[in-house]
């Protein structure tokens, strides 16, 4: 599935509800919301602070997959193509950063 199919998705399962789109500023907060839960489990598996005995175990995928649907929502409501915008962005890094970083199969002298 590409991000076009993506977003099409997302329209069509908001669309079906009279509410529709919340407003963009909204949409950030529950951004912001996501993003922390996502943060949390990485924390958890990762980090140093790990999950009490008596609390559930989540699900990274589903955290990060949490905030590509807010993500995707609100670039639908504001009518943008993400994929012109990824495009857009990976430009921008392959310009900005090309010299940056090592190249796999370089060697640094």
């Amino acid at each position: 599935m590409n991000v076009r199919e993506m977003q099409n998705r997302v329209d069509a399962w908001i669309s079906q509800f009279e509410e529709g789109y919340f407003p963009p500023e909204i949409m950030m907060l529950r951004l912001s919301e996501e993003v922390g839960e996502l943060a949390r489990e990485v924390n958890h598996q990762f980090g140093m602070k790990p999950k009490r005995a008596d609390e559930p175990s989540g699900s990274l995928a589903l955290e990060l997959g949490d905030c590509l649907f807010v993500l995707i929502s609100l670039a639908n409501s504001l009518d943008l193509d993400l994929e012109q915008i990824f495009d857009q962005v990976m430009e921008k890094f392959r310009v900005r950063d090309s010299d940056r970083w090592t190249r796999k199969g370089s060697s640094k002298e």
